[in-house]
């Protein structure tokens, strides 16, 4: 091939790369994907939450950071990781005063879209300072149809939320909107004020489709893997956070109705249900405290509480003749109860290595899809004693 030849050939090869290279679709996502901050100051990677709306009508996307306590939060930089192409204002690394949540705009790389994210930064969390539980806060999920309770820092900014079977409810009755007709929700006739109040419903045509039937109310310090739920319901409810004490106790105030009928989950019948008479719904109350594993670092609904589980330290469980049914509130107190061989190793507390869960069901056997729809349970102003290792 002439020169010539061999350099047009050439010519038009690189025009074609080029004009590839201009056509091809500029990213349309507007993410932060990852939020870091200089120096040893996190205790934990940074919390994701889900969407919720503002009066105005737009949609916010909660990120939380929870520091260590002798953070200066007035001065911080957060180093934010982008989808690719993607900006943001203020500017990834910015210095801002982070004792009011600071709002942040992602603009995808093709200029189409935007996502609003508000950080949140707390030295709360499950610690010596938020050990008392009045379930006085709630919010909408992002689609603004259940109650989300979480736990305000000393700054009111939310530190972290708990978590509740209600995203896999909204999947079985996808047309309900009002949160007062999904399982867990906020009351009003509290001991003090506000309370939580969880009732067992039934799920609906879909729910029975899948053998879901039931939904127990419940709430519970962890997450709840909402992708997961209908093809493996017991490993999507996770159970626990970081805890740094050891824990003692737990006590509060109970209110508990059962319902009528108690069913057990028949695959068989036309709704999937079975009653069984002369068999009266329970509720729950317990926690769990355990070792956090490289293998297994956090606990799911298939054996947390299971004798032969290596990983329990202790557990706090209400006695069931201590959870009868009445109409007023009643005190219960519950101790955490070591198993045998157990002990707490300081140097694991310290390096974060426990986790704590704390639990509350309208039905005892509601993660099997079991129970009497309309078992009500209210729960109020519960409190967890612990001792501080570090300071002994």
């Amino acid at each position: 091939m002439r020169l010539k030849e061999l350099t047009l050939c050439l010519l038009m090869v690189f025009g074609l790369f080029a004009a590839c290279i201009q056509e091809e679709a500029l990213n349309t996502e507007a993410d932060i994907e990852g939020v870091t901050l200089p120096g040893d100051v996190l205790n934990r990677p940074a919390a994701f939450g889900d969407a919720f709306s503002t009066p105005d009508g737009s949609r916010v996307y909660p990120v939380t950071l929870h520091v260590k306590e002798d953070t200066d939060i007035t001065h911080l930089a957060p180093v934010l990781e982008l989808t690719e192409g993607a900006t943001v204002t203020p500017a990834s690394g910015t210095v801002l005063d982070f004792t009011t949540p600071q709002d942040y705009l992602v603009t995808s790389q093709d200029g189409q879209w935007q996502r609003h994210y508000r950080i949140y930064v707390t030295t709360g969390g499950i610690s010596g300072l938020n050990t008392h539980y009045s379930f006085e806060n709630v919010r909408l999920d992002g689609n603004g149809k259940y109650h989300v309770f979480y736990e305000a820092d000393q700054y009111g900014a939310e530190s972290w939320a708990w978590a509740s079977g209600n995203p896999g409810f909204a999947l079985t009755d996808a047309n309900e909107k009002d949160p007062l007709n999904f399982p867990t929700f906020q009351g009003n006739d509290g001991y003090q004020g506000k309370c939580l109040t969880l009732i067992t419903r039934r799920t609906g045509a879909l729910g029975e489709l899948v053998n879901m039937p039931i939904a127990s109310g419940n709430l519970f310090i962890g997450t709840f893997d909402v992708l997961n739920a209908l093809n493996d319901p017991l490993t999507s409810t996770l159970f626990g956070t970081q805890f740094e004490y050891v824990p003692v106790r737990i006590s509060g105030y109970y209110k508990y109705k059962a319902g009528e009928t108690f069913y057990e989950l028949d695959k068989t019948a036309e709704d999937k249900l079975r009653p069984v008479p002369g068999l009266k719904d329970q509720c729950n109350i317990y926690s769990i405290f355990y070792e956090s594993t490289e293998e297994r670092p956090i606990l799911d609904a298939t054996d947390a509480l299971s004798e032969d589980n290596e990983q329990v330290i202790s557990t706090a469980v209400i006695a069931q003749e201590d959870a009868q049914e009445t109409d007023e509130w009643t005190y219960f107190e519950i101790p955490f109860v070591t198993r045998e061989g157990k002990t707490v190793d300081p140097q694991k507390l310290a390096d974060g290595r426990y986790c704590l869960a704390i639990v509350f069901a309208s039905s005892i056997r509601g993660d099997y899809f079991e129970g009497a729809p309309g078992s009500t349970l209210c729960i109020d102003e519960v409190d967890l004693v612990y001792e501080d290792l570090a300071n002994e």
